[in-house]
């Protein structure tokens, strides 16, 4: 098989090209590049934790725990060890690979890495990756969690860079680009999507998975987001988006980031089985497992399990080594936006 050239320079007008492609010879083309790459009937799983909820003092228009928004969402300290340990344990009963944890901050303080650290490394001692968003990073601090035995670092660019600026006001697209920046000169793995439905023009969605493909380097792990509109917060009327609008972006992603693990992430709950299924077969290899992404709802466990019953899939542990990724079949198999200050992966 010939070498897979990862492209980095992908313009705008080829993306907006797939996103026009016949609905059936984008899914063909998606499906193509998935199993040349992937088990095409695996899923990898994650579960999401938020581990400090609340009060975060940024304005992003989506999410619930802006302190800023009255969403119903109250301001929480960072969770103990042992509680952040027995929900861990329930994850990885129950069938998950990674462990993904969430604190809503702008961005940590250098007195709260020690205390992340220390839960990092306990869930890393259960045998699961580990995944944090703790929101912008200050200088050290992707190493030391790196030295703790934190896997991947979760910061969404969440849109178009031009679209950018209709959503957040408290920080800078470039911010993120400078964390994303000093997360992979620590060696850490990249866990970097967006949202979509958030009121963008597809020529705006085909921005965001063109900023996302021409980064330096293609994210390990993609998380595709679908708004889920919270009552309270300036998104809470937004227009749902059309499913197979939704398909077209999870699939464009795959052709774009052939390599990478394209997550099916926050808005599940909103979707039905046949929108879910469409969306693994154009590419997306990954989900969270379990009943609420940080603050948001999410299909519980046995839904899952149903699902994947239904449509011959299993869980997966990832082992991700010089861009190759392998499936070693497993028994059994929030804000919740994937933002990059306190949300999903």
């Amino acid at each position: 098989m010939a070498e897979t050239v990862l492209r980095h320079d992908w313009s705008r007008a080829e993306v907006s090209a797939l996103f026009a492609l016949p609905f059936n010879e984008l899914l063909h083309r998606a499906h193509t590049v998935h199993r040349e790459h992937h088990d095409p009937n695996a899923v990898q799983v994650s579960t999401l934790l938020s581990i400090k909820t609340g009060g975060c003092p940024e304005d992003c228009a989506y999410c619930p725990q802006a302190a800023r928004y009255d969403t119903g969402v109250a301001a929480q300290k960072l969770m103990d060890v042992d509680d952040v340990l027995e929900r861990a344990r329930a994850a990885r009963a129950a069938g998950a690979s990674r462990f993904c944890m969430g604190a809503a901050w702008r961005g940590p303080k250098d007195r709260d890495i020690p205390k992340v650290a220390a839960i990092v490394r306990a869930v890393k001692d259960l045998g699961l990756e580990t995944c944090a968003t703790l929101g912008l990073l200050g200088d050290g601090h992707a190493q030391q969690l790196k030295d703790a035995g934190l896997d991947y670092y979760n910061h969404n660019i969440d849109t178009a860079p031009e679209f950018y600026g209709e959503i957040i006001h408290t920080r800078e697209y470039q911010d993120r680009l400078v964390t994303l920046e000093q997360v992979r000169d620590a060696g850490l793995k990249t866990c970097c999507g967006g949202i979509v439905g958030m009121g963008e023009t597809r020529e705006q969605r085909a921005g965001l998975l063109q900023a996302l493909a021409n980064l330096p380097e293609h994210p390990q792990s993609v998380p595709i987001n679908q708004l889920v509109p919270v009552p309270g917060t300036p998104l809470g009327d937004a227009e749902p988006l059309d499913p197979f609008e939704f398909v077209r972006a999870i699939a464009v992603a795959r052709i774009l980031m052939p390599l990478s693990i394209v997550r099916l992430s926050a808005g599940r709950q909103q979707m039905d089985d046949a929108v879910q299924a469409l969306c693994f077969f154009a590419g997306a290899g990954s989900i969270f497992y379990g009943e609420k992404l940080l603050t948001t709802g999410n299909p519980d466990v046995e839904a899952d399990r149903a699902l994947f019953r239904r449509l011959d899939l299993h869980p997966m542990d990832v082992v991700e080594s010089a861009g190759t990724v392998h499936a070693d079949i497993g028994e059994g198999e929030s804000c919740g936006q994937g933002c990059g200050c306190s949300a999903a992966a």
